[in-house]
């Protein structure tokens, strides 16, 4: 089971994950970035993680 979490303290609202994800996992809700998606389509490409600029997004299986 894929687990993604998002430090939304951390997270400046620039949509990198948003516009990366090929499954539309994301989306920015009040300046944030949340997954809004279904975890279980997530293919682990990791484009969110290696995305995102201050790391605030941690894909574990």
């Amino acid at each position: 089971m894929v687990k993604i979490e998002i430090d939304r303290e951390r997270c400046i609202g620039c949509g990198a994950c948003v516009n990366v994800c090929p499954v539309s996992l994301y989306e920015l809700v009040d300046e944030k970035s949340k997954v809004t998606g279904n975890v279980d389509t997530c293919i682990l490409c990791r484009a969110c993680e290696t995305s995102c600029p201050v790391g605030c997004i941690k894909i574990t299986e």
